[in-house]
């Protein structure tokens, strides 16, 4: 069964008019970063996408984000889902697995503007009547029609009914934020070990002494929290693994103060095994691998919680060269079912 034949974007306005944020399940607009859609094929598609000229994702430095590069693709689940394959709205999407690949530089992504799009393949797709319940996305992205990027991904697609009764005592998103583990209070002494350049986007603790670094939860953070979420969102477990690979990788200065090679990270494997819950502490442990062929550092994350490993990530990075230098950043903080996360 083919999706169906549509050309446009998902409410059939003009092909230059934005993708409503409701369709990528995002209440404020500026975080919608796809701009219209069409068919290409029998379950194929092309996606047109914008990045922002700031973003509060923005590293130091003048590189993409991985969560920037990582939301954009997401944002294309639910969008073909509901405007495609005719899901209702309020039907969750259950990731299971996601990956993705750099192709090319860290500074040629780095360029913002409106020549981006995404070539999207859906398969394996299984239906329960004329609905699908799970399906798996192959995606090449484009700028200026030169591919930078590829990802893959699966997950499953739940009536609302169907997730309320599997999440239990967790269905109500405003009640389980509302329990969130608090954030531990600031450390004036810890190191800089994220790439970001504002204390609230550190998203995980300096490692205590058995190597675990604490998840931090900022449930009223407006990039990982833009709606009520009844569980950790996989976005936010993205950004922890991001963290924890380019954090363990700190290097930003040599002897004489000069600019060192930046860090980049240039692919990404995961698998979502279990929901993270908000209202219990989550850790994540970082082992170091053999080197890739390219002699390219690799690193696999485990997140654990309730001493059941809930997400797992293998990173590699490489080095770049810093084209800027690292802004300013306040001090860090620190802190001694169905697997799944909602897309």
């Amino acid at each position: 069964m083919l999706a169906r034949e549509t050309v446009g974007n998902c409410i059939g306005e003009s092909a230059s008019g934005s993708v409503p944020q409701h369709y990528v399940h995002k209440i404020n607009a500026s975080e919608v970063y796809l701009t219209n859609w069409r068919g290409d094929g029998p379950d194929r598609f092309r996606i047109a996408a914008e990045w922002p000229d700031r973003h509060h994702f923005d590293p130091a430095g003048n590189t993409l984000d991985p969560l920037l590069l990582s939301e954009t693709i997401r944002q294309t689940f639910p969008l073909l889902c509901h405007a495609a394959y005719g899901v209702p709205m309020g039907h969750r999407l259950i990731w299971e697995r996601f990956s993705y690949r750099v192709l090319t530089t860290a500074d040629a992504l780095a360029a913002r503007g409106r020549d981006i799009e995404l070539h999207v393949q859906c398969h394996d797709i299984a239906y329960r009547g004329t609905r699908p319940t799970s399906l798996s996305m192959w995606t090449t992205v484009t700028r200026g029609g030169v591919p930078v990027a590829q990802a893959e991904t699966r997950f499953a697609i739940t009536a609302k009914g169907v997730y309320q009764r599997l999440r239990g005592k967790y269905a109500d998103a405003s009640l389980a934020m509302s329990r969130a583990v608090p954030l531990p209070e600031p450390d004036l002494t810890c190191p800089v070990g994220s790439h970001r350049t504002r204390e609230r986007d550190d998203v995980l603790t300096p490692p205590t002494t058995d190597g675990a670094q604490w998840l931090r939860v900022d449930t009223g953070h407006p990039g990982h929290f833009d709606h009520p979420v009844d569980h950790v969102p996989g976005m936010l477990l993205l950004e922890a693994a991001h963290q924890a690979a380019l954090g363990t990788s700190a290097d930003s200065r040599d002897a004489e103060g000069t600019d060192a090679p930046g860090i980049c990270i240039t692919s990404l494997t995961c698998q979502f095994k279990q929901y993270v819950e908000l209202d219990l502490p989550c850790a994540l442990f970082s082992e170091e691998l053999s080197p890739n062929e390219l002699g390219h550092r690799r690193l696999a994350v485990e997140a654990v919680q309730n001493d059941r490993v809930a997400f797992t990530a293998e990173l590699t990075t490489a080095p770049t060269a810093r084209t800027a230098a690292p802004l300013d950043r306040v001090p860090c903080r620190a802190a001694a079912q169905r697997g799944g996360a909602l897309s």
